[in-house]
């Protein structure tokens, strides 16, 4: 059986559990704590201590570079969901980019916002430090002092998306690929708290994410 090491509230770790979701296929969920990542040293051979980690049966992957699919590509071929078709090289990448960076970068502000809503208690001072070694100290105060401008900017960010929407039901095909896949994740981070909903301005993202969580890989007759 998948194992998908995880974060609960990670963007990246919530791309590939909707991979799976989506699939069918039987997987199981382990939460790392925040402040203790052994389990992972350990299953990557001290090479990896970050999220997510797959692991199936033996064989243990995980990210190789800070902008690799490794993870995905991996569930792609293992499950055959045709989520990276040649005919969408490039433009993919250029979208997932977009994704994990200009995205991300405003969502998980607005999550971390309410932090201790859902960091357990026994983490939060293993959050709290790893926030303001990247960030600077006082950044979680800083990013709720800043919420309205976030909002409108991940509002802005996500125009492209919206207008990709227009003429077909997922962002390049009539069917989802892994871009669609990125996307999701990164906006299930921003509604991970409870306390945001999409832009109301973009309709079409809004009916676009409640399909993708809902989307299946369909049964063959």
């Amino acid at each position: 059986m998948i194992v998908l090491y995880q974060f609960p509230w990670s963007p990246y770790c919530l791309v590939q559990r909707r991979i799976l979701e989506a699939s069918r296929a039987k997987f199981r969920i382990v939460n790392v704590p925040q402040d203790d990542r052994s389990v992972l040293w350990r299953l990557t051979r001290e090479r990896y201590y970050q999220v997510p980690v797959v692991k199936d049966g033996r064989q243990v992957v995980f990210e190789t570079e800070g902008d690799s699919q490794v993870v995905a590509k991996y569930l792609d071929s293992r499950l055959k969901l045709g989520l990276f078709p040649r005919e969408g090289e490039g433009v993919q990448d250029l979208l997932w980019r977009y994704f994990e960076n200009e995205v991300e970068g405003v969502g998980f502000r607005l999550n971390d916002i309410h932090w201790r809503e859902f960091v357990p208690a026994a983490e939060r001072c293993g959050f709290v430090r790893h926030k303001e070694r990247r960030f600077g100290r006082g950044c979680l105060d800083q990013w709720r002092a800043e919420e309205t401008g976030l909002l409108t900017k991940l509002e802005s960010l996500l125009l492209p998306a919206e207008q990709m929407l227009v003429t077909r039901p997922f962002l390049l095909e009539s069917r989802p690929l892994f871009v669609d896949f990125c996307l999701w994740g990164m906006l299930a981070n921003v509604r991970f708290s409870g306390h945001y909903e999409l832009p109301a301005a973009h309709a079409r993202l809004g009916e676009w994410y409640a399909r993708m969580t809902r989307w299946r890989v369909p049964i063959s007759a």
